[in-house]
C-alpha cells in the first residue's frame, strides 16, 4: 500500500494497536515482519499509520500474535478496510488536521461523555458562543478562518442531533454555565439551547453546583469517546500544547472511573434542568 504523507489520528491508532499486539507477543519488529514476508521498515510504517495494512495481513499478524479476541480483531479489520469520506473532508486543507481527526473520532464513536468546568461542551455550543471563543484567540484569526471553525463546530453536532445520534452524557460545572463568553443575550440563548438539547432521549446533562461540599475534582475535565470495543475507546484531555489522545487501557479505565465519580456527585438530570432554567431566568 502507498505511504501516507499525513496519517489521520484514526490511522495512527490502528498502527498503535498493532504495535501493542506485537509487543504483547514478545516479538521485535523485524521478527514480526519476517512472519508475513515483509521487513522492519514496512512494519514500522504500518505501526505508525504511515502505511496501510490489508485485511489478510492484519489477520495473519493477529494469528501470529496469538490474539484470541475476535471482536477486537474484527474492529481492527473494519478500521483497516474502511474508506470513509465523511462531511469533515470538505475542510481538508482549510482547517488544521486536529479538527478533522476529532470529527472522524466522533463519527465512529458508539457513545460520548464530557466533563467541562470552564466552557459549555462543544457539541452544545451555539454559533454565537463558539464565535466568541474563537474570536478571543491570540493572534486573532482572519475572518474566513474564524467562520470555518465555527461552521465546523456546528457540523459536529450531527453526532447527537443528526439522523443516527449516539448516547451523550455531559457533566457541566456551574462555572461554565455562568461565565458569559458572549453578551447577555448570547448567554441566555446558549443556556436555552442546552435545555432544548437535554430533552433528547439520547442526551443526559448533569450539573455540578458551586455549593457542592467536598468536591475536589476540578481537574477532571475530559472528553471520552466509546469505540467499537472498549479497547478502542479514546479519551481527550487538554494540555498546554494542545489536545492529548489517550488510548492505554489503564488510563482509559481510570478515566471511566473518574467520570462515574464526577457523575455520581452531580445533580440528577431533572434537577440539573431546573438549575439551568433558573440561571436562564436570571439573565
Amino acid at each position: 500500500m502507498p505511504r501516507r504523507r499525513q496519517p489521520t489520528a484514526r490511522q495512527e491508532r490502528l498502527g498503535a494497536e498493532l504495535r501493542k499486539l506485537r509487543e504483547a507477543a514478545g516479538l521485535k519488529a523485524r521478527e514480526a515482519a519476517a512472519l508475513i514476508g515483509s521487513d522492519s521498515a514496512q512494519m514500522s510504517q504500518m505501526e505508525s499509520g504511515v502505511a496501510g495494512v490489508s485485511e489478510d495481513r492484519l489477520r495473519s499478524l493477529a494469528s501470529h500474535y496469538a490474539c484470541m479476541d475476535e471482536a477486537f480483531i474484527e474492529a481492527l479489520v473494519a478500521m483497516a478496510s474502511e474508506r470513509t469520506h465523511g462531511w469533515w473532508e470538505r475542510y481538508r486543507g482549510l482547517l488544521p488536521m486536529p479538527f478533522l481527526d476529532l470529527a472522524e473520532l466522533e463519527h465512529h464513536a458508539t457513545c460520548r461523555y464530557d466533563v467541562e468546568f470552564l466552557y459549555i461542551p462543544g457539541l452544545f455550543q451555539t454559533e454565537d458562543y463558539a464565535r466568541a471563543i474563537y474570536s478571543y484567540r491570540v493572534p486573532e484569526l482572519p475572518h474566513g478562518d474564524l467562520e470555518l471553525r465555527v461552521r465546523h463546530r456546528m457540523d459536529r453536532k450531527v453526532v447527537i442531533e443528526g439522523p443516527a445520534p449516539i448516547p451523550y452524557a455531559a457533566v457541566i460545572h456551574e462555572s461554565a454555565l455562568r461565565i458569559r463568553v458572549g453578551d447577555r443575550v448570547a448567554a441566555r440563548a446558549q443556556l436555552t439551547h442546552v435545555l432544548e438539547v437535554s430533552e433528547a432521549d439520547q442526551v443526559t446533562v448533569r450539573v455540578i453546583p458551586f455549593d457542592l461540599d467536598g468536591f475536589a475534582g476540578a481537574a477532571s475535565a475530559m472528553a471520552y469517546a466509546g469505540g467499537a470495543v472498549p479497547k478502542l475507546d479514546t479519551a481527550l484531555r487538554d494540555t498546554p500544547h494542545g489536545t492529548a489522545y489517550i488510548d492505554s487501557e489503564a488510563q482509559l479505565g481510570a478515566l471511566r472511573t473518574l467520570f462515574r465519580k464526577v457523575e455520581a456527585v452531580s445533580l440528577d438530570p431533572e434537577r440539573s434542568r431546573d438549575f439551568i432554567h433558573r440561571l436562564t431566568k436570571e439573565l
